[in-house]
């Protein structure tokens, strides 16, 4: 196995309104024009690349979200249909994820020019099944496991998430049966990086300072292991909808689900929402920058890595 240290950020590309917790055409046309700019030129501003990961319903609805990071390298990757709870890769039947997974592919494909082979889940959810899913449509990487990460049941599937306590850690061949278990299968499991505590833009966003002594313990596990770093960050944290009127809207018809997954979710992640994560996240790529690490998308590390 290559023995430099790797730093993957990865962005996942949908019409979710962080500020008005909820899915919506509107939000998307401001990912377009505003977020991914953001992104972008943070991007070229340390010159690295990355992979996006698109829903099919943005990409349908703003093609240009999509052409738009070609030019510069990055990877188009598929994040499903939509992110709508009743798309979720743990509750859709076998058939239905095969659907959604070819539907989104072909769109992505046809609208980048590139093959499209690294996928990760709406809010991560996936089941045993997606396992075979994604292989007969022709995936070979996912990265919707987050090892050892707890999410505090404030995301759909949170109890099925409970299996992320004894995923393995480091990249992996996926049990044909089983995606949080090594196996033979084809696929090829990245783990989002984690400890305890989900390591990505929101947390960085609420709890800046325990981002930061996240950041300490996850370089220090990659010199022990060569773990690469793996990152999730959205475009649609960058931008600002705070000019409109602020309406918590309810998803779930249960009220524990909803106090959990809207009302207080929600709440927490307006902090640093906007122009204010730009520092937030810049420092965090300034951390790896400074320690060396090579910047690289997730098929590309496979790749150099021998893992497909």
């Amino acid at each position: 196995m290559n023995k430099r240290r790797h730093c993957l950020f990865t962005n996942d590309v949908e019409t979710t309104s962080i500020w008005l917790n909820t899915l919506r055409d509107e939000t998307g046309l401001k990912v377009l024009e505003e977020g991914m700019p953001i992104l972008l030129d943070i991007y070229n501003e340390f010159n690295i690349i990355s992979t996006f990961y698109f829903t099919g319903y943005i990409a349908k609805l703003f093609p240009d979200v999509v052409k738009m990071i070609i030019k510069d390298g990055h990877e188009v990757a598929s994040h499903g249909k939509s992110h709508l709870p009743e798309n979720g890769f743990d509750v859709m039947p076998f058939e239905k994820q095969k659907r959604h997974l070819e539907e989104t592919k072909k769109l992505l494909e046809d609208i980048s020019g590139q093959e499209v082979i690294s996928f990760r889940a709406p809010a991560l959810r996936v089941n045993n099944e997606t396992v075979r899913a994604l292989i007969e449509t022709g995936h070979k990487i996912d990265s919707s496991v987050a090892s050892q990460r707890f999410d505090f049941f404030l995301s759909f599937g949170g109890f099925k998430k409970l299996k992320w306590f004894t995923a393995p850690r480091l990249p992996y061949k996926v049990d044909p049966n089983n995606i949080f278990k090594k196996g033979n299968s084809d696929l090829v499991e990245v783990p989002l990086s984690a400890l305890f505590l989900p390591y990505v833009g929101t947390t960085m966003r609420i709890f800046p300072t325990i981002t930061a002594l996240q950041r300490h313990g996850i370089n220090f596990e990659s010199k022990l292991n060569n773990k690469p770093v793996v990152f999730d960050v959205h475009p649609n944290e960058f931008i600002d909808e705070s000019d409109e009127i602020r309406i918590v809207n309810k998803r779930s018809k249960n009220p524990i689900d909803f106090f959990l997954k809207d009302w207080l979710r929600s709440h927490l992640k307006i902090k640093n929402l906007g122009p204010a994560a730009i520092p937030l996240y810049k420092k965090e790529i300034q951390f790896y920058k400074d320690r060396g690490y090579k910047f690289t998308t997730v098929k590309q590390y496979c790749i150099e890595n021998q893992l497909i």
